[in-house]
């Protein structure tokens, strides 16, 4: 799996003008599940995720993880992450997983972070999503897993 992770004060995610997942202070989480990827891959990146050490302590230094700060996560599907622009201007995606098994895969890590006590919100597969977000930091991090 592959994620792109941007700590936030606020996220949102609309489709067709509705507001229809928002956090407050947490982690943007844009996902992408690539073939070969299993349900084990997206366990071991929510763990990943959910440790990672990027909110400040009180001496201001990356000390917290999103489970020691209480934060959310909102979580967006993003096919997108599997660009391959080494041809051309044209990105390919091929290396995306397929669409049945990358929202089959999708809807695990959601559960998946779920169950690692973090409350979630979600964008919605499949769908052109309009996604707002204050970068705190910024920090923004790439993960493959």
């Amino acid at each position: 799996m592959r994620a792109l992770i941007q700590r936030v004060t606020a996220a949102s995610v609309r489709v067709a003008g509705e507001t229809i997942g928002e956090i407050d202070q947490g982690l943007l989480i844009l996902i992408c599940a690539m073939q070969g990827d299993d349900a084990a891959k997206s366990a071991q990146m929510a763990a990943k995720i959910s440790k990672l050490r990027i909110f400040t302590d009180d001496a201001g230094k990356m000390n917290r993880s999103l489970v020691d700060t209480g934060g959310s996560a909102l979580i967006v599907s993003q096919f997108t992450l599997a660009a391959d622009t080494s041809r051309g201007n044209r990105p390919g995606f091929s290396a995306a997983a397929r669409p049945d098994e990358g929202k089959a895969l999708y809807e695990q890590f959601i559960d998946d972070m779920g169950a690692l006590g973090i409350n979630t919100a979600t964008g919605a597969f499949g769908a052109d999503m309009a996604v707002s977000l204050t970068n705190d930091g910024p920090i923004t991090i790439w993960l493959d897993i």
